[in-house]
């Protein structure tokens, strides 16, 4: 009985130990996975840290760089006839010239209206002489009448536009463009100021809606139109 006692005995002392060697070998295999986890979080917020420490310098980068505005695009000049030579533009020192001694453009409040006829004949000057190089009435009218009209109608169009948004200096310039590219178109035609006057000296006293009743229906037939504003 006694034998028996001792073996159990020493049987329970086996089974402890092996127990007390699993629960050492578990707690250690448990530490080094809780290691393993924490070195790789470490390693997580490592490589989070540097890709923000790469963020913000580029950040920084990029709000120091000014974005360029983008370039207005020149206006293409317009096509010459073959036998207009062509003829370079002002130099900057020429314009800083200038700009130094012209006084600022001012509108005077009085004018005459014979100005109009003044203006006539020194296109019609410009015509004869037929400088191209020096004129820009000649060198208008050298393009034909086609590009004189349409010049015409660009200038009536910013005319109606300075108008429209109330801008009486804007539309009072705009004005002396279009009359002086009509007298253009007078001289490009051939027509003289007094046949315009005597041409409104005749419509004078003759109410407007008798005028148009009156007109050649060949011009409105000619204008596609029943009515003529």
């Amino acid at each position: 009985m006694a034998k028996l006692a001792k073996k159990k005995a020493a049987a329970k002392a086996v089974v402890k130990k092996v127990g007390t060697k699993k629960a050492v070998a578990k707690k250690a295999v448990t530490k080094k996975a809780v290691t393993k986890k924490a070195g790789a979080k470490k390693k997580v917020v490592a490589v989070v840290e540097n890709s923000a420490n790469a963020v913000r310098p580029a950040a920084k980068l990029r709000a120091k760089v000014k974005l360029a505005k983008p370039k207005a695009k020149a206006r293409a000049a317009l096509p010459l006839p073959p036998e207009i030579p062509a003829v370079a533009g002002p130099k900057k020192a020429t314009l800083k010239a200038e700009a130094r001694h012209l006084q600022p453009l001012s509108v005077p409040t009085t004018g005459d209206i014979a100005v109009l006829t003044r203006l006539w004949e020194t296109v019609e000057a410009r015509r004869l002489s037929g400088d191209t190089t020096a004129s820009h009435s000649a060198r208008l009218m050298a393009r034909g009448t086609d590009k004189v009209a349409q010049k015409l109608g660009e200038e009536a169009v910013e005319c109606v536009i300075e108008a429209i948004q109330g801008n009486r200096r804007g539309t009072v310039m705009e004005s002396a463009d279009l009359v002086y590219h009509l007298l253009v178109l007078w001289v490009d035609a051939g027509i003289r100021p007094e046949e315009v006057w005597a041409e409104l000296e005749r419509r004078e006293g003759i109410s407007g809606i008798a005028e148009k009743a009156a007109r050649p229906k060949g011009i409105l037939k000619a204008a596609d139109t029943t009515k003529l504003p």
